[in-house]
């Protein structure tokens, strides 16, 4: 077995002049870096102060689960020897907010639109959708539903 490390350093910018004096006092804006890698602007979900210009945490989950998903797709497509031409994923989060203030992630839903190259085997496609969710090291370390709803659609004018 193998260990992979995974390092972020995530600043707060949101330091208005002075400080957190008042629950809107301050600003929620922070920076995502990691090595030799641009900076992500962050803040909170606008519904908490924060700035809607910039990632909040709750979009970056999201994203993380929608990526971790179609690079294991496109992996499994390309050792299997379907053409993969594009790929789409409006994936949607929910998460429940308790009146403490506290929430949690309900589920993730992944709603991937695949278009192959040419006419192939769309049973197979499909099945790729599953087998990536069984091996996505995101969705495999949630404590929360993911589902995945897959269009897989054949290029206009492939095969022709």
């Amino acid at each position: 077995m193998r260990i992979h490390d995974y390092r972020a350093t995530v600043t707060w910018t949101g330091n208005t002049g002075s400080g957190t004096t008042s629950y809107g006092s301050y600003g929620r804006d922070h920076e995502v870096r990691a090595p030799n890698r641009p900076p992500i602007l962050g803040s909170s979900d606008p519904d908490f102060r924060g700035d809607p210009s910039r990632y909040s945490p709750e979009e970056l989950l999201v994203s993380a689960v929608s990526a971790c998903h179609m690079l294991w797709y496109l992996h499994l497509c390309a050792t299997s020897g379907l053409n993969v031409t594009a790929y789409l994923d409006e994936a949607l989060g929910e998460m429940t907010e308790h009146p403490d203030g506290s929430g949690e992630f309900r589920r993730v839903t992944l709603r991937p639109r695949v278009e192959l190259a040419a006419p192939g085997d769309l049973d197979l496609a499909r099945e790729l959708h599953r087998k990536a969710h069984r091996l996505c090291f995101i969705a495999r370390s949630l404590n929360f539903e993911v589902l995945c709803q897959p269009e897989v659609i054949i290029r206009a004018g492939a095969g022709r």
